[in-house]
């Protein structure tokens, strides 16, 4: 069942969070699915400009309504991540998207805030729920590219105006995690003092934490000893600080980065140990079953399993 992030938000605000999955593939559709139905638990299933460009918006649409229909215990949201204006436009217009991200947080804090006012202008006549970015991640992921010298946390100073002029629903927040697999390669971590003073300013206010990936260093092990050229020293959020982040007041974990590693661990694996195979279907199964058993575990870490029933509509 699909419902407004809102609903999830007012639920789990402070006490447990939904992770926010990307994904590309009809293999990770039913990875996140089944693994939705068997842990009960709410969740956000994500797609990218990129993503889109990639399946085509129809196709990975149509995939997640066969999986809701296959799953059908399952209750989540459908969210466009990282959306421009006309990435934005479009989801909305579909009516197919309960929720959009506008990423104007490149610009400065006035354009942001007139990029953003006018997709939740727009949204709310259609009842979509808006998420909004106010500072800038530094890291790589899909096409975005952000050296850390351009990275900027968010000011707490500034984000009770730009809700109040934007109206939007939820604000990314900027506070040491990074897109891709070297979020931490400083060893700073997440930086409480800022999502606290966040959080003062906007109370009971749902807050997402993009770059939300644990990056398991055994997986970058297995995938070098298969072939793989990744460097060792990726390090992802600590799955502490993650649970310590929710209780102030995030409510939303992207993950994207983990489940790459894990899709590359398992076919150079597999390619590596049975080089006279070629058949799709056997390491597409492998990677369905490690990306239900890993989203098992997140939903564990995030205090969501169970939940799913607890919410009514």
């Amino acid at each position: 069942m699909i419902i407004s992030p809102k609903v999830f938000y007012n639920k789990c605000y402070g006490k447990y969070a939904l992770p926010a999955v990307n994904v590309f593939t009809m293999e990770q559709i039913h990875g996140l699915f089944r693994a939705g139905e068997k842990a009960n638990a709410p969740f956000i299933v994500q797609m990218t400009p990129v993503a889109r460009n990639y399946a085509h918006s129809k196709m990975l649409l149509a995939m997640i309504q066969a999986a809701a229909k296959i799953y059908p215990k399952t209750k989540y949201a459908i969210h466009l991540d990282h959306g421009t204006e006309s990435h934005a436009l479009d989801a909305i217009a579909s009516g197919l998207y309960n929720s959009v991200m506008i990423d104007a947080s490149h610009d400065d804090f006035d354009e942001n805030v007139k990029r953003t006012k006018t997709i939740v202008d727009r949204a709310h006549k259609m009842d979509v729920f808006v998420e909004a970015e106010l500072g800038v991640l530094s890291g790589v992921e899909d096409d975005i590219s952000i050296d850390e010298k351009h990275a900027k946390y968010t000011r707490p100073e500034e984000v009770v105006s730009f809700v109040n002029q934007t109206k939007c629903d939820s604000l990314a927040v900027a506070v040491g995690t990074s897109h891709g697999a070297y979020k931490f390669s400083g060893g700073q971590g997440i930086q409480f003092d800022i999502l606290e003073k966040i959080q003062e300013k906007l109370p009971h206010y749902p807050i997402v934490l993009h770059g939300g990936s644990s990056v398991n260093k055994e997986e970058i092990v297995r995938i070098n000893k298969n072939g793989g050229k990744l460097l060792e020293g990726a390090a992802g959020v600590n799955p502490k600080e993650i649970v310590k982040a929710i209780t102030y007041g995030v409510c939303k974990i992207n993950i994207a980065t983990d489940l790459r590693l894990i899709w590359t661990r398992v076919h150079r694996e597999f390619f590596n140990e049975t080089p006279d195979l070629f058949d799709p279907i056997i390491p597409g199964k492998f990677y369905m079953d490690a990306y239900e058993k890993f989203m098992l575990e997140k939903f564990d870490l995030l205090g969501a399993t169970g939940k799913a029933n607890l919410i009514k509509i």
